[in-house]
């Protein structure tokens, strides 16, 4: 088993930009959200910097944060 690559740092002394880091996504209760996956759904409650407990309406998932495959409609 192989590790994961670790993430390039930034050299000061580099011509080029540091890349910009992104916003975390935050969600609300009764936010409506779209996922790569799942498809359309409601969010029912938050748990703050960790995970998303979301309807779907054939079923309910705890999306995990990041949230990199869901979107605020």
């Amino acid at each position: 088993m192989t590790k994961p690559d670790a993430p390039k740092r930034h050299l000061p002394t580099s011509p080029f930009k540091a890349p910009v880091a992104l916003a975390p996504k935050h969600f609300a209760k009764g936010d409506q959200v779209t996922h790569d996956i799942y498809g359309l759904g409601r969010v029912i409650d938050v748990e703050e910097g960790i995970a998303a407990l979301v309807d779907f309406g054939s079923a309910q998932m705890r999306i995990l944060s990041p949230y990199a495959k869901m979107t605020k409609l």
